[in-house]
């Protein structure tokens, strides 16, 4: 499926959606976040990492000891990949991706620190609507490059590595797992329409890497049953993941998520609910195996 220009489109907050026939008594339509974006924004520093093969990549770099953390600490480096389309919407990718919220001072907190990187591919959107130049695996040694690069120029505050990321950035964030073998410690693959075969899902087991796969089971665009459903039992056969499967995707209010941009995919925009930190605004975790989000998870994986 195409998916529009999103900086054409705003959101219709009174589209009524085909699944709202399955809600039950109680359940309501949740139109908005509850949360502020485009508002730390920034805090992020713009990068050009020079590349010929994909042309040259954007990316945008949150650096936790610049905005006052301890210079002497170590602090889990977090990658965030963002889906089709995107980029287009440049530093507004910076919200789209998912890391705008860990980029503000309570997550920050609740996390004991943490570098956030989110790498643009070179998208385009041609005449007659195609998109061009979205994640693929051309894109893998070169935004693995910046990751690297980074890590280097800050050895002496770089903790845990991890990569995440929602749609095509949930492709991506398992290619970077085939691609990077033992190399991050954690990774969260949302929503995406591929899984690895079960060679590679067994090495990441083997490799310690920690996981949190997540997909709703209403899904618009990439469909649960035929995407997610056929490999439900060997996921949850990994060691160290945690599969999160909600039946519907939420925002922070506890009602069930609708976006409206020509399309519907509320279901599909579970990094939203992401950027709740999967904590409903009560103080409810969604998933009793996150307590504290997954800004308390990040802490975890970290030791910490």
């Amino acid at each position: 499926m195409a998916l529009p220009d999103f900086r054409q489109l705003e959101q219709n907050k009174t589209a009524i959606p085909e699944w709202a026939k399955y809600l039950k008594d109680g359940e309501f339509i949740s139109y908005s976040n509850t949360f502020k974006s485009k508002i730390y924004f920034d805090l992020f520093d713009r990068y050009v990492y020079p590349c010929a093969e994909t042309g040259n990549i954007r990316y945008y770099v949150y650096d936790p000891v610049k905005h006052g953390a301890d210079p002497a600490g170590k602090y889990p480096v977090l990658m965030w990949l963002h889906g089709a389309s995107n980029s287009l919407m440049e530093e507004g990718c910076i919200m789209c991706c998912g890391a705008e919220q860990f980029a503000s001072p309570k997550y920050q907190n609740a996390m004991g620190g943490a570098y956030l990187i989110v790498p643009l591919a070179n998208e385009k959107r041609l005449a007659d609507g195609t998109l061009t130049g979205t994640w693929e695996k051309t894109y893998s040694a070169p935004v693995q490059a910046i990751f690297d690069r980074f890590c280097a120029e800050h050895t002496r505050n770089v903790g845990k590595k991890f990569v995440m990321g929602a749609s095509a950035g949930g492709y991506f964030t398992w290619q970077f797992l085939e691609d990077y073998a033992g190399y991050y410690d954690g990774a969260i693959p949302i929503a995406s329409s591929y899984i690895p075969d079960d060679a590679v899902l067994d090495r990441i087991s083997r490799d310690g890497t920690r996981l949190i796969v997540a997909h709703g089971k209403h899904d618009e665009l990439v469909n649960f049953q035929e995407y997610v459903a056929p490999r439900v039992e060997k996921l949850m056969q990994m060691e160290h993941c945690i599969c999160f499967f909600p039946e519907w995707v939420y925002n922070g209010d506890g009602g069930i998520s609708s976006v409206f941009y020509g399309i519907e995919m509320g279901q599909h925009c579970m990094i939203n609910w992401f950027q709740h930190d999967l904590i409903f605004d009560n103080g409810t975790p969604a998933d009793d195996r996150l307590p504290d989000g997954v800004t308390g998870w990040i802490r975890t994986v970290c030791g910490m």
